[in-house]
């Protein structure tokens, strides 16, 4: 990704396009006051530039009967490059990880992990988590209740 400078324009664009990636073009022109052409040139570039990873659709958890979100602190036994590089290919597969972060802090890793319930983060604890390479110690807490959920960067 390179560096690209984002006019009010380009901004304007992509506050739309983070709260509605399915708005046809021709109403996202119209919203921010271009010509169609124009404004597809400005969305390719913003894309080309890598300002835009990709167009998603968000799930609800609870809808799908994945409630719980459970936040996983890890500490490694060693910092390695090797160990990092090994537990963070290891985290991607794991098809219960939705987000892992390299922390500064107590903690070397934290993860958020999304579960049915307490038995099945006991069935992704047993069958992934602790089977992650160089674990030295695992601390979990489960999320009582989301109260500020954002996807879109103020801009």
């Amino acid at each position: 990704m390179h560096k690209i400078n984002l006019d009010k324009t380009d901004r304007k664009i992509l506050a739309i396009l983070q709260n509605d990636g399915r708005i046809t073009n021709a109403e996202l022109a119209k919203r921010i006051g271009l010509s169609p052409s124009a404004c597809l040139r400005r969305v390719q570039r913003i894309e080309e530039s890598g300002v835009i990873s990709a167009y998603v659709a968000l799930v609800q958890q609870e809808a799908v009967g994945r409630p719980s979100s459970i936040f996983v602190e890890v500490t490694l036994k060693s910092q390695s490059e090797e160990s990092l590089r090994a537990f963070e290919r290891a985290v991607v597969t794991c098809p219960d990880i939705m987000e892992c972060y390299l922390m500064s802090g107590d903690a070397d890793y934290l993860i958020r992990v999304v579960a049915a319930d307490t038995q099945d983060y006991e069935r992704i604890h047993k069958q992934h988590l602790t089977r992650l390479p160089g674990l030295a110690r695992i601390r979990s807490s489960f999320a009582m209740r989301a109260i500020c959920k954002k996807t879109a960067l103020n801009i």
